[in-house]
């Protein structure tokens, strides 16, 4: 949490009604967006910052001493220099810092991104105050859906289906033991702040809940300073589905469909795709009525997503919301044409949304992949370092969202994410062979990174037949990589090619391809880009 921070997100109550006001007061003088301050750094930077552009906006970026020469600093219309800042905190997570960032950028509005302070009530209360406008939801909609137990109740109070368990946080083993007598086995514990599967654990058998509780609460306390924690019924092997929705200030609130992001290890998502083949237009309708009616309950605005688990039977629970942007937005836009980024802008501006429900057409399929710095074969374990070579396909049906290029660092206290492969298809089935075919034209030289995973993926007869579970990695999963029986030779072929063309260039090649007789230089150089 940032520095000055002294009300955290779980200390907040209820925001001041009167604020509140302000909030929409300020809206309602048609205080135009002239330049944003991003918040945030790498890919999702430069995403904001290509949509503000086309909308004509300033933006600002924060250089830090981590990575003084990032990629998206070169995005941007202004560049605040950082790097002599010596406090330990980072400056994403500085609230006064960023604040007085703005104010002295001349920033007159603030976009989180997502991570770091996208998600915290009092962040965006700070910007409300110093007159500078959160592009994200209100305060109290931050601070309500931010705290997994006020969502979870009101969630019950609006009708919408939950996993049984727990009315508010348990403060104690002995406490979650009674319930989880009550309820029945297994559970699952879950942090009341944050998410990202950190304070989660699966609870079998009564002999387990002390140390699992334990464990919990710890982790909660440590990735979110709350060691809050309360419990649900664990739904076996469901589908995770989540519903993007948009609000505005004057009450109008739609979805934009669903996505789906089963594929995940450890409650950490790997690939997303729009739509999913578990749901037809009778469910996705019911679905996407009870993730408005829960943005309603919370009088939400801007971009947000409703998360649900649909179980074998075909009944949902609602799990959560995530009041920011998703990284795996893209899929979305590809399928429903719509810049989620813009209508984020827009609502902050004080516009009302331009479409209703009857308006949202949905075309095709998309898959997005999330290439990360980590080595598969260890776990998925993170593989900080250089990227030295960097090689993304081109076509009409990918789209690459990155923040690095050869030569950038993926740094050890950053995320590893290297880029977001998405890709599309007229359906599913020709969006999984664009994916492949897109996948295996993806190299990267320098770390180790999660493409041998997608490559297995979506090669997989149960992934392409779409009966995945978000428990289809531990258990469905042989091995976590894929194989080419002519990866070697491949391989080989890659390091012949670079020895050649690094040599070439620096004049000092001396290899015989021709009985005896040298190459010139010219004739070498049309051979190796005949390879």
């Amino acid at each position: 949490m940032g520095k000055g921070a002294g009300k955290e997100a779980w200390e907040y109550a209820i925001i001041n009604v009167q604020r509140l006001k302000g909030a929409k007061a300020q809206r309602k003088k048609n205080m135009k967006i002239k330049k944003i301050l991003i918040a945030n750094r790498g890919e999702i930077a430069i995403r904001i910052m290509k949509t503000a552009r086309l909308m004509k906006i300033s933006t600002v970026v924060i250089k830090t001493k981590l990575e003084p020469s990032a990629m998206y600093l070169s995005f941007a219309d202004e560049v605040y220099d950082n790097t002599e800042d010596t406090s330990e905190i980072p400056v994403f997570l500085d609230i006064e810092k960023l604040i007085s960032i703005a104010i002295e950028t001349k920033s007159n509005a603030v976009h989180p991104g997502y991570g770091f302070l996208s998600e915290n009530p009092y962040f965006a209360q700070k910007c409300l105050e110093n007159k500078i406008i959160f592009i994200g939801p209100s305060p109290d909609a931050l601070y309500k859906m931010g705290n997994k137990t006020i969502a979870r109740r009101l969630a019950l109070k609006n009708g919408i289906p939950m996993a049984t368990g727990s009315e508010g946080n348990i403060s104690n083993e002995e406490e979650a033991s009674k319930i989880a007598d009550k309820i029945g086995y297994p559970v699952i514990i879950k942090a009341a702040s944050g998410g990202g599967g950190r304070g989660m654990r699966i609870v079998r058998k009564a002999e387990e809940m002390e140390k699992m509780f334990i464990i919990a609460s710890k982790e909660a306390e440590k990735a979110f300073n709350d060691p809050s924690v309360f419990i649900e019924k664990y739904i076996e092997n469901p589908k995770h589905i989540e519903f993007q929705i948009l609000g505005d200030i004057k009450g109008n609130v739609i979805h934009l469909g669903e996505r789906e992001c089963s594929i995940q290890r450890k409650h950490q998502k790997l690939l997303e795709e729009a739509p999913s083949c578990a749901l037809d237009s009778s469910l996705r309708k019911k679905m996407g009525k009870m993730a408005v009616q829960i943005a309603k309950a919370v009088n939400y605005y801007s971009a947000g997503t409703v998360e649900f688990l649909l179980d074998s039977d075909r009944n949902f629970y609602f799990m959560e919301m995530n009041t920011r942007i998703q990284v795996e937005h893209p899929v979305t836009e590809m399928v429903t044409g719509i810049d989620l980024i813009e209508q984020q802008i827009r609502i902050a501006n004080g516009e009302a949304l331009k479409f209703k429900q009857e308006d949202i057409k949905f075309k095709g399929w998309a898959i997005e992949c999330r290439i990360n710095a980590e080595n598969v074969q260890s776990g998925f374990a993170p593989d900080p370092g250089k990227i030295e070579k960097l090689n993304m396909p081109s076509n009409h049906y990918i789209r690459i969202d990155t923040g690095v290029q050869a030569g950038s660092t993926i740094v050890a206290s950053f995320d590893s994410m290297i880029a977001k492969l998405i890709v599309s298809g007229k359906d599913r089935k020709e969006a999984i062979k664009n994916c492949k075919m897109a996948l295996d034209k993806v190299w990267i030289k320098g770390t180790k990174t999660t493409l041998p995973f997608f490559r297995m993926l979506v090669r997989n007869q149960k992934f392409q037949d779409g009966t995945f579970t978000t428990s289809f990695i531990e258990k469905d999963l042989a091995k976590y990589y894929f194989n080419s029986e002519y990866e070697e030779m491949l391989a080989a072929w890659l390091a012949t090619k670079l020895f050649v063309e690094e040599n070439l260039e620096e004049g000092s090649i001396a290899v015989d391809f021709t009985n005896g007789k040298e190459m010139s230089p010219w004739l070498l150089n049309k051979r190796i880009n005949q390879f």
